[in-house]
Order: structure tokens, then C-alpha cells, then sequence
């Protein structure tokens, strides 16, 4: 960012303060942008099997793991605040190296094979719109995304993704243009029909797995530090601790909306194919071009052309967070400079990063590899991954080495140890399902 731009950068934000603590928009950012691209289009597929297959006896997931979701991004996002740096470059400076490279290393082969998940599922839903050909649509969208991290400053880019949360509404609306039985819906989430068959694990365990994911937790510490950065006025809150009580506030009420948007949405997906497609005994849905193109028979094409929308609004909104989540923890992992508020040329290696996922997971389109299957073996990267992350990044929170007198209290603590416990629970059944749904 040239030097003019961070004057205007400083005086917007000093504007913001002298005006108090703004109104509760204001406080939308970093928790926002992550929970919405929670519900990317290979998220879109796995509410939509649930759905799909389960009818309403997988909605209780969502208030499962609101809490849950809600607890570790707010510890991902307190450690980004509080230490002035992401997660990666934490690790590795108060862990052993091999940690962090392996970490980092298995996230960089999820995201990418998500990336290309993704701009596939976005390519699949223009055809749908459309027609045309997929692989030119997926090249499209690709270059368009990293065009937009390269060449566009961070505080302009940032405003770009609120806006493509508002694509995430598409699934809410396209919940009232069917008939839903509200009555069966709230009896069914309350006093669910459990079942202990394989493939009813399998899903819930693709549902947690799907909902709370490694990259959203690089993701939104790192866009903490942008807005330290975005910000010469403010310093990281282990150095200058008088903005902590109105830091946390924003968090909490960025993460609470952020996160609780991202389950809403994700339970009118498996609302809307609960009610369509369950009940017209299509059960077998694996892409989410699958679900909108099934929709349309059932639901009509209002409904079918805003679930297409939403495809393509979501992974314009996700692949960027994917790529970028990825160039944070590899360049905190090898202390590379690392911002989108750099220009280009002084950050090589961040940038170079984000060009090469985006680019292979392009180059993955192309390729003859069965999309159920990369997604499968993504989610069980994921999930393998979350576990020690979150169990380190709960170790960071708690220790006042790391976070000094901004330690995470109790009721956080306890929730965010229950989020890794329930997570561990669902990597081991995931393993004892497997071949078996």
C-alpha cells in the first residue's frame, strides 16, 4: 500500500474511534469473513447429503457446534490480537519445528485440493445457470480471485468479501420458496431420530469436520494482525493493553454473529434438501451442482437459480480465504513477510504461496482425479490436523509466556478443550466408519 493510502487508512480509523466504538456493523470483520466461508461449495455438498439423506435428524448439529465454533475462533482470533502475529509464527516460536512444518504441511494439501473442490463445484453451477463449459468457468473464477489478493490492498479487498457474505442469504431465501412443516422441523431438531448406522456418523462426522475447520482458525488470527497493521495507531495488545476490553468486545461480537450466520446458513441448506429432496426420496447427493440441478425439478427455478447463485458467490468468497489462510501459516512458519497489505514485490514468498495453490487447485480441475474422493481424503487431512492445532493453540491462550495478562478465562478454556475433544471423538470414528457407510 503506497504511503498516501495508509494516511487515509489512519485517518478513517481515527475518525472511527473519535466517534466511539462505531455501531454493531462496524464491528463485523475478521469473525464475519471466516464463518461465512465456512460455508463454501464443498461445504454447501456435505449439509446438503446430510439433508438429503437424513431429512431433519441432522439440524441439531448446527446448535451442537455453534458453541464450540464460536469458543475456538474467539481463542484463534484473541491470539492473533493479543501476540500481534498468526498462528503458524506463534508454533513455531514457542514449539518445535517439526510441528509446525507438519502442520502446515497437511494444510497446504487440504487447501489446495479444497481450492479445487471449490472452483470446480463454482464451474459446475455457472454450466447449471448457463450452460458453457465447466473447466473454462473453474479457470475464470480461479484467475479472477487471484488477481483480486494480488493487485488489491487489503482494506479495499476485505470490503470486497463482506459484500460476497451477502451471497449466503441466497440459501435463506431459497428456504421460503418451498413449503417447510415448522412444527416437524422444531420437534425433529429438539428430539432428533439418532441411528448408530455408518453412514449416519459418517455424516455428522463430515458435518463437525466441515463446520469447524483448520483454515478458519489461520485465517481469522491472521486477519486480526491485518487490522493491527491497517491501523498505525494501535499496537498488539502484549505491548499496549488499554484497547483490550473494547478488542475483546469487537471479537466477541464479530465471532458470535460471524459463526452464528455460518450455522444459520448451513442449516437452511440442510433444511431446504431435507424438505426437497429427502422428501422425493433423492438421497444420494455428493456435489452441490447435484443438489441445485435436483432442486429444480422439485422446488422450481427461483429456488434452483438462487442455490446456483449462492454456489458461485460462496467460493468467490472461500477459494481467497483458502489460498490465503495457507500463505499466512507457511510464511509464519518460515518468518516470510506476510500481509495483503504489502504490495507484491515485498512479500514474494506470501504472494508466491497464494499463486501456487490457487494455480494447482486451477490445474486439479483439469485433471482426472475423482472429486468425491479428493474431498473425502481433504476432509480426513482436516480432521486429522485440527486436532493437535487446536489442542496447541489452546496451550498458547493459556499460557502467560504467550498472551502475558490476556490469558483466556475459564469459560472459554473449558469450551474450547470440549471443541477438541469432540473433534478427537469425530477423527476416531471417522476412521472406525471407514468403508463401512
Amino acid at each position: 500500500m503506497q504511503s498516501s493510502e495508509r494516511k487515509v487508512v489512519a485517518i478513517e480509523s481515527e475518525s472511527a474511534e473519535s466517534q466511539g466504538e462505531g455501531s454493531w456493523v462496524s464491528k463485523l470483520g475478521p469473525g464475519l469473513i471466516t464463518g461465512a466461508a465456512d460455508d463454501d461449495p464443498s461445504g454447501i455438498a456435505t449439509y446438503s447429503q446430510a439433508g438429503a439423506q437424513f431429512g431433519f435428524n441432522t439440524l441439531w448439529t448446527l446448535f451442537f457446534t455453534y458453541p464450540l465454533m464460536v469458543a475456538i475462533q474467539m481463542v484463534s482470533a484473541k491470539i492473533g490480537r493479543v501476540t500481534g502475529r498468526g498462528l503458524a509464527t506463534n508454533i513455531r516460536r514457542h514449539y518445535s519445528a517439526w510441528l509446525v512444518y507438519a502442520i502446515v504441511g497437511l494444510l497446504l494439501i487440504a487447501n489446495t485440493i479444497n481450492i479445487a473442490a471449490d472452483l470446480a463445484a463454482m464451474g459446475d453451477a455457472l454450466k447449471l445457470l448457463f450452460g458453457g463449459r465447466v473447466h473454462i468457468y473453474a479457470l475464470g473464477f480461479g484467475l479472477l480471485s487471484l488477481l483480486l489478493q494480488v493487485f488489491v490492498p487489503y482494506q479495499r479487498y476485505v470490503k470486497v468479501l463482506k459484500w460476497l457474505t451477502l451471497a449466503l442469504l441466497a440459501y435463506v431465501a431459497t428456504v421460503f420458496a418451498v413449503k417447510v412443516s415448522w412444527g416437524n422441523v422444531a420437534t425433529s431438531t429438539v428430539l432428533p431420530h439418532f441411528s448408530f448406522s455408518p453412514a449416519y456418523i459418517t455424516t455428522i462426522v463430515a458435518v463437525f469436520g466441515t463446520t469447524i475447520s483448520p483454515y478458519l482458525f489461520f485465517w481469522q488470527a491472521s486477519q486480526e494482525v491485518e487490522e493491527l497493521r491497517a491501523n498505525p495507531n494501535d499496537l498488539a495488545l502484549i505491548e499496549d493493553g488499554s484497547k483490550a476490553s473494547p478488542s475483546f468486545r469487537r471479537i466477541k461480537i464479530d465471532t458470535l454473529i460471524g459463526m452464528g450466520f455460518s450455522n444459520l446458513v448451513a442449516f437452511f441448506i440442510m433444511l431446504t434438501t431435507a424438505v426437497t429432496l429427502n422428501e422425493h426420496g433423492l438421497t444420494n447427493i455428493e456435489t452441490s451442482a447435484q443438489a441445485a440441478a435436483a432442486l429444480r425439478p422439485i422446488a422450481g427455478n427461483f429456488a434452483f437459480a438462487l442455490f446456483s447463485a449462492g454456489i458461485i458467490g460462496t467460493g468467490l468468497l472461500a477459494v481467497p480465504v483458502l489460498a490465503g489462510s495457507a500463505a499466512y501459516a507457511l510464511s509464519g512458519a518460515l518468518r516470510w513477510k506476510n500481509s495483503l497489505e504489502y504490495p507484491p514485490e515485498s512479500a514474494k514468498g506470501f504472494y508466491g504461496v497464494i499463486s501456487a495453490s490457487t494455480l494447482l487447485g486451477i490445474a486439479l480441475c483439469f485433471a482426472p482425479i475423482n472429486p468425491i474422493k479428493a474431498l473425502y481424503w481433504s476432509a480426513v487431512i482436516n480432521g486429522v490436523i485440527s486436532v493437535p492445532i487446536m489442542a496447541v493453540m489452546m496451550l498458547l491462550a493459556s499460557n502467560a509466556k504467550v498472551m502475558g495478562r490476556f490469558t483466556i478465562g475459564q469459560k472459554l478454556k473449558i469450551l474450547g478443550w470440549a471443541c477438541t475433544i469432540v473433534m478427537s471423538v469425530a477423527v476416531v470414528a471417522m476412521f472406525l466408519t471407514y468403508g463401512k457407510a
